[in-house]
């Protein structure tokens, strides 16, 4: 018997949308398993720990009902986790021209890395293509609805953190 072809979507989920959850449905199809990787990235100033994180995802993982994914951390380059996990795949999802410009150039370097792990690119739904965590905080932290966006789990923790720490912007 073959060995499973594993694959890694990475990612900060900061938090999970619903083009995320889009892509681990899409993604999971087309590997035995697949991994999804919550990282850690202080540069992208993260609403939730990634110990929250992590259970966030978790739950949508469990609210798809895809059997064939894991949710493990990682602070580490990616190809690194990659090879210590043994995937064979990246998936990366993608939304617009500019995702490709910057996933094509990791993709790149990624391979320069490790050329045996292919990198898979998503072309995210149409109707999610607009959707981005770091647009989302922002949406949640001005008071705007960002239920379109986010499952309703996700968007109670994000309006309970948006109210712990005070919204911006009022008039």
């Amino acid at each position: 018997m073959s060995e499973p072809r594993i694959g890694i979507y990475p990612g900060t989920f900061d938090p999970i949308t619903l083009g995320h959850a889009d892509i681990i449905r899409r993604g999971a199809k087309l590997v035995d398993e697949l991994i999804i990787g919550v990282t850690t990235n202080p540069s992208k100033n993260p609403m939730f720990a990634p110990e929250e994180r992590m259970k966030m995802v978790e739950a949508e993982v469990a609210r798809l009902g895809v059997e064939n994914v894991k949710v493990k951390g990682f602070n580490a380059l990616l190809m690194k986790f990659a090879e210590h996990e043994k995937a064979a795949v990246i998936v990366r999802g993608l939304r617009a021209v500019a995702d490709f410009e910057y996933e094509y150039q990791m993709a790149g370097m990624n391979q320069q890395l490790n050329s045996g792990i292919e990198t898979l690119f998503l072309m995210a739904d149409v109707s999610l293509q607009p959707i981005a965590s770091k647009l989302v905080k922002e949406i949640a932290r001005f008071g705007g609805e960002i239920s379109p966006f986010v499952s309703p789990a996700v968007r109670e923790q994000v309006v309970a953190r948006v109210e712990e720490f005070g919204r911006l912007g009022e008039y």
